[in-house]
């Protein structure tokens, strides 16, 4: 049998595990809400804006008290984050992690829905060093002041890696994380596992077309339907975006690094910018247009990837304004939906109904365990955001009496045979 074949069947195996899909109230697409910028609206007003293109999830890249409060009692989920500055602080003090949740977290709870933490952001491909020794003894002082506090099936913690953690990454199943890296990786993976958080990831498809507009067809990059696909010749799967293959590649890293447990890869960053440099290919308001519609529409699909088909997927797009004091190429400053001012940057064309969307997780989380190896590789498809997350799936008994009253009638009846708690997701 081969490695591939082995980790497929490993793969089903757990996901037949796996709490089936069900509905929710809230959208798998969520958006990053990034404010580098002198020129942005007061947070009061976002909740409106994010409402209007029908986003339920909303991710924050520090724990600013007015952005928070903004969002209290509005039902959107919450991903707070932890700077990269406070990480040796926390990484070193469980009690200074115990006083940051209850500051940060607990004084807004439950008015603020916040589903996840995020410890900084690409902080394993950070020029900084020294930082990533600290990330993960912060991410366990984390979830330890949430377990104290009683937080911890409701609140995960987690970080977002820039897909520069690959060494090998093309095609998908060869994939493998940096050697140098594995050190640092294998013991997050195993966090992971344990807690049941997701593995965050910033993938861009965009940036392999601006790197190779040759060798990458623009299609592809754009998630248009149509585009041809581009099959891996050594597990046989098709793939008809580039960013399924991204997602996929890091899966088979993953495994490669011998996780044992299902561990869910979700996207904590994509998007596509309306405006660039002159050397800076694709980056038109068209093709951002394109990119993120079709983007919506994939995920509101509530389906999974060519290797993970019954894992929905789960993406915050970037960004959701323009931000005109972020460093770097034109592209940085324009990858938002809406201008500073709260027009949209160009039309997107699509809404999304968060009220019928589906495929969310019934409980606890979801993912694959398995092996791969292989070679080839780029870094290209990393980027350096300013602002990046995602939700927490958990389990919980019943909503409240009524749904436990349904529930209770049911079983009396005969009409559903129940093995353990329905688990509702955030």
């Amino acid at each position: 049998m081969s490695v591939h074949s082995l980790l497929v069947l490993l793969l089903l195996g757990f996901l037949r595990r796996a709490p089936p899909c069900s509905a929710t109230s809230v959208s798998l697409v969520g958006i990053n809400y990034g404010r580098v910028g002198n020129n942005l609206p007061s947070p009061e007003t976002v909740p409106r804006l994010v409402s209007t293109i029908g986003v339920g999830r909303v991710r924050l890249y520090d724990a600013d008290p007015a952005a928070i409060r903004a969002f209290a009692n509005t039902g959107i989920e919450l991903v707070v984050g932890l700077p990269d500055r406070c990480l040796p602080k926390l990484a070193g003090d469980a009690g200074q992690a115990l006083a940051w949740v209850r500051s940060n977290v607990q004084a807004y709870l439950p008015a603020a829905k916040i589903a996840f933490l995020t410890v900084g952001n690409e902080v394993l491909t950070s020029n900084n060093t020294a930082l990533p020794r600290f990330l993960l003894p912060a991410m366990e002082n984390l979830h330890s002041a949430l377990t104290s506090l009683g937080l911890d099936r409701q609140i995960a913690v987690t970080t977002a890696h820039s897909l520069a953690v690959l060494g090998d990454s093309y095609p998908p199943s060869t994939a493998t994380f940096r050697r140098d890296l594995l050190p640092l990786v294998c013991p997050l993976l195993d966090f992971h596992a344990r807690t049941g958080s997701p593995f965050f990831i910033n993938a861009y498809p965009y940036f392999a077309y601006e790197k190779d507009p040759s060798g990458v067809a623009l299609d592809y990059a754009l998630l248009q339907p149509g585009a041809a696909p581009v099959v891996d010749p050594r597990s046989g799967l098709k793939y008809g975006s580039l960013l399924h293959a991204q997602i996929d590649a890091v899966y088979h890293a993953i495994a490669a690094a011998g996780a044992t447990k299902g561990v869910e890869v979700r996207v904590s960053e994509t998007g596509w910018p309306s405006a660039g440099d002159a050397d800076e290919a694709g980056a038109t308001a068209e093709n951002a247009a394109t990119y993120n519609r079709n983007l919506m529409k994939l995920v509101a699909e509530g389906k999974g990837t060519p290797l993970v088909p019954k894992v929905p997927l789960r993406v915050y797009m970037f960004a959701l304004f323009n931000e005109n004091l972020k460093p770097g190429p034109t592209s940085e400053r324009n990858y938002g939906l809406f201008k500073a001012d709260g027009t949209p940057a160009y039309q997107l064309g699509f809404t999304l109904d968060n009220s019928t969307a589906t495929g969310a997780g019934a409980g606890g989380a979801t993912g694959w365990s398995g092996d791969s190896s292989g070679q080839s590789s780029s870094g290209y498809y990393s980027i350096s955001a300013a602002a990046a997350t995602e939700e927490w799936v958990r389990q919980r008994r019943v909503v409240n009496a009524a749904a436990g009253m349904v529930f209770f009638c049911f079983v009396i009846c005969g009409n559903l045979m129940v093995g353990q708690w329905v688990g509702i997701s955030k």
